[in-house]
């Protein structure tokens, strides 16, 4: 989303540069611009010789040059006609001028419209991981009867109080035919043993993004995959999940036993990889984290 609007913005400046390249006349608004930006009198002065003046100035429009930094001897130049086209040519740049001004006025706004759908766009996504948030409240009951793990080589229910002790659950979306995945999978397999042998209170959920009950199976058989696994035919339920972990795999996210997010793969809509859970969730271990010392 990110990139699509600067994409626009970025076309917008194109355009603009574009209906500006003929370097059209100078009006009193660009030459007090100019020299509020910092242009010299002298330098607005040869910029009038290569381009020229169109319209008149009246005695308000002489005060505001002189305020913006114009000598006496600009004005009076401008004033005199020096640098005016003649009647001819200074009626078809208003034109131009006129033209490009609607033109200008159009991009902006089209601009406008494209920054208030984006931003329209973010509020929604994140009212809706909001959401999914509260759904995974209290996860050892959202998940209650739902639960399998891999025992002796065999894909058995979980207990029901699996998770009742857990204080940090990790939430896992992977899949075998995803190279990236299996190529975490062994290294998070490593880490998880490591932690939880210090810190019971860690658990990990599994939501497999494979084809078939059986691929998601011999997932879990061929990595050993440890932890527990939400059964692959009650994910219809836990739709939920996906939508805080977004799109991207090998993705995780960590939240409190009540549900509260504390760490996820994806920050503001855009997939940052599941290394940053596991290392913000070592912040938390330990006790580094003080934003969230109250999650263990």
């Amino acid at each position: 989303m990110g990139r699509w609007i600067f994409a626009i913005s970025l076309a917008s400046v194109i355009s603009l540069s574009s209906l500006s390249a003929g370097a059209l006349p100078l009006t009193a608004t660009e030459i007090g611009l100019m020299l509020r930006s910092g242009y010299s009198s002298k330098s607005v002065e040869r910029e009038l010789v290569q381009r020229h003046f169109v319209g008149s100035l009246d005695l308000k429009q002489e005060e505001a040059l002189i305020k913006a930094g114009a000598s006496e001897e600009l004005v009076a130049a401008i004033s005199s006609g020096a640098y005016a086209l003649s009647a001819a040519d200074s009626a078809k740049a208003e034109h131009q001028i006129s033209d490009l001004n609607r033109k200008r006025a159009v991009i902006a706004e089209s601009s406008l419209k494209a920054d208030a759908r984006y931003q329209e766009q973010v509020l929604k996504e994140r009212a809706s991981a909001a959401k999914a948030t509260e759904g995974a409240a209290a996860a050892a009951d959202f998940l209650t009867g739902s639960l399998v793990r891999c025992q002796n080589g065999h894909i058995v229910p979980a207990e029901d109080d699996a998770l009742s002790k857990k204080k940090l659950i990790l939430f896992y979306f992977s899949a075998h035919w995803c190279g990236p995945c299996r190529q975490f999978t062994p290294k998070l397999v490593e880490y998880y043993k490591r932690v939880v042998e210090v810190h019971p209170e860690v658990e990990l959920v599994f939501y497999s993004f494979d084809h078939s009950a059986s691929e998601m199976e011999g997932y879990m058989r061929e990595t050993g995959m440890p932890w527990l696994a939400i059964d692959y035919n009650k994910r219809q339920d836990k739709q939920s999940l996906t939508q805080i972990a977004g799109k991207g795999i090998p993705a995780l996210f960590l939240v409190e036993r009540t549900g509260r997010l504390l760490s996820n793969a994806v920050i503001d809509g855009k997939y940052v990889g599941p290394d940053k859970v596991l290392t913000d969730l070592d912040a938390v271990l330990s006790g580094k984290s003080t934003q969230l010392a109250q999650a263990h």
